[in-house]
């Protein structure tokens, strides 16, 4: 497929600034591959469709405020630090984005407010892209909680054109969030509370986790016309035995295995056995998924309303079918569905 076949206008107003008061109470629209038909529903409304021995895999991975801001020795200038991934605990080493990228050579030194955190910029990686050392006399533990202190929660602020705010460290993480590792939500997982949790577990329905940490590469504008030479940044993902047994045993007994948004699907979707099992496993993915293709795994998705152009929204494509999701957000712009990370959510079954 081309990238121009995901082209398609959404209106500014409909891109999510916040995220419903209630996470349960956002919009949701069911897509039935089968027949074609759309409905309309409210994301609690999700009950109505699943019961005993169907399987829920949600991402447990937790997002950190990746965000820092730092100034430059000497000039003072502002420097943006986005941390992407700790390549050596040890060392401290960070793979990272600075911005403006012009200012910051090898060599330089940043200092980050009033704490003991330096990072000196030990190589250039890509344009903006860096690998900084942090020189931090604390504990492991310390430097994290100092990390976690400083940063700021990282929403997309070219999309979500707003100022970040406390109360995003909250809503920008899911109620399964565990595993310390991402920089962005698994968004599908952000509309689910303790108490519809507890009515899905009512109802006979398995809860269980994956852990994939999400990179910005989901993000990451995809600059070619023929799909096929994209590629994916890797991201770490943990496939735990316990979700491989609730899997496969409702694989085997012809049930429900839902994927909590794409990364889940992603991550399932890379550790099939021969038989079409899912395995245990643990590593990097950089599994890109377009149509057409062969699900193995999951029999319906969940996932919110992407952006065009986007690699989430080719995947969602992928397992809906191209003409029905391209007909699905076509009719979401009608009815004003919200789109992006705090948007709504629409399920595929």
């Amino acid at each position: 497929m081309k990238l121009s076949d995901f082209k398609f206008d959404v209106p500014k107003k409909l891109i999510a600034l916040y995220p419903t008061d209630n996470r349960d109470e956002s919009r949701l629209m069911v897509v039935h591959r089968k027949t074609g038909e759309i409905e309309h529903k409210t994301f609690k409304d999700i009950i109505e469709y699943f019961g005993e021995g169907d399987v829920f895999v949600t991402n447990d991975t937790k997002v950190f405020p990746a965000r820092l801001y730092g100034n430059k020795e000497k000039t003072g200038a502002e420097i943006e630090v986005f941390l992407l991934r700790e390549l050596n605990p040890e060392l401290r080493l960070w793979d990272v984005l600075v911005d403006p990228a012009r200012k910051i050579r090898v060599g330089n030194k940043l200092y980050f407010g009033d704490s003991d955190l330096v990072a000196e910029v030990i190589d250039n990686t890509t344009s903006r892209g860096r690998t900084i050392r942090f020189l931090f006399d604390g504990t492991e533990e310390e430097f994290h909680k100092t990390i976690d202190t400083l940063g700021e929660t990282p929403l997309l602020k070219e999309i979500i054109e707003r100022k970040i705010e406390p109360e995003d460290r909250d809503r920008y993480q899911t109620v399964f969030a565990k595993n310390v590792g991402a920089v962005a939500a698994p968004t599908a997982g952000l509309h689910f509370t303790p108490h519809l949790l507890k009515r899905l577990e009512l109802q006979g329905v398995e809860v269980t986790p994956i852990t994939l940490h999400v990179g910005l590469g989901t993000f990451r504008q995809v600059d070619v016309e023929d799909l096929t030479k994209h590629k994916m940044d890797s991201e770490n993902y943990n496939i735990p035995e316990k979700t491989v047994k609730l899997v496969n045993e409702a694989l085997d007994h012809k049930k429900r295995v839902v994927a909590v948004g794409t990364t889940v699907l992603k991550t399932v979707e890379s550790s099939v056995t021969a038989s079409n099992h899912l395995k245990a496993s643990s590593g990097w993915t950089d599994k890109f998924i377009i149509p057409p293709y062969d699900f193995k795994i999951a029999n319906a998705l969940i996932t919110n309303f992407h952006l065009p152009e986007s690699t989430l929204l080719m995947t969602a494509s992928a397992f809906g079918g191209y003409d029905l999701i391209m007909k699905a957000y076509k009719e979401a712009i009608k009815e004003k569905y919200r789109f992006f990370s705090y948007g709504d959510a629409m399920l595929i079954l």
